[in-house]
């Protein structure tokens, strides 16, 4: 019976995670048409948590692709741009924040998934980072398809897109079997998870000493 649960739980872990990933992708072209102020608390348990923060994630990064597309614009003032700059810093902290979060409440999912006895070894990315990476390639991935159908474009430019997006498209299948993998690592304890934290120090306001050492 205790096996029976185990097998259980995870497959609802794995069923979890490929929720998330098909999540990225589907909202972005709903928030194309109707942009999110923010996301919407789905809960108090750690599963909908993890959705939520992955959610956050995606939305940091979509407002962050945005924002940075206005920077590259070579007719905005200066006012402009350092307006846009302090905004890709907040949004980077809390998209940062929301991947930390997710792997929190992975890790907090997997750990009674683990065998009795693991091997202290630890991968270099942890599961919330790579779903941050997932996120930014089914951004590409949205808009790389916008180049291949855009009407006024040499035929060209839509052939080289297409080819563009279909590495784009492997990209997100190879990164998406890497994260499987490490899953089945963690299972069955050839490494254990743990929440990698970045710990920006540029916008802590007692960490940047631009920041303290101005303050009378």
């Amino acid at each position: 019976m205790i096996i029976s649960d185990k097998k259980k739980s995870e497959k609802l872990l794995l069923g979890l995670i490929k929720k998330a990933i098909r999540e990225q992708m589907d909202v972005v072209a709903e928030w194309h048409k109707d942009e999110p102020d923010e996301i919407a608390c789905l809960g108090e348990n750690d599963e909908k948590n993890f959705i939520h923060a992955v959610l956050v994630n995606h939305l940091m990064n979509y407002k962050l692709w945005h924002v940075e597309d206005i920077c590259r614009r070579d007719d905005v003032n200066a006012e402009l741009l350092a307006d846009c700059k302090r905004q890709i810093d907040k949004l980077n902290q809390q998209r940062t924040d929301a991947f930390e979060l997710a792997d929190e409440c992975l890790v907090k999912i997997i750990s009674p998934l683990l065998p009795q006895h693991v091997n202290l070894r630890y991968n270099s990315e942890s599961l919330g980072m790579i779903l941050d990476r997932l996120s930014i390639l089914a951004l590409k991935i949205y808009h790389m398809n916008e180049e291949v159908g855009r009407e006024g474009v040499t035929i060209e430019h839509s052939t080289k897109c297409k080819i563009k997006l279909e590495s784009l498209l492997e990209q997100r299948h190879d990164l998406e079997g890497s994260m499987f993998d490490l899953i089945s690592d963690y299972l069955q304890g050839n490494k254990c998870p743990k929440t990698r934290y970045s710990f920006k120090m540029y916008n802590d306001p007692t960490l940047n000493p631009q920041l303290y050492g101005n303050k009378k």
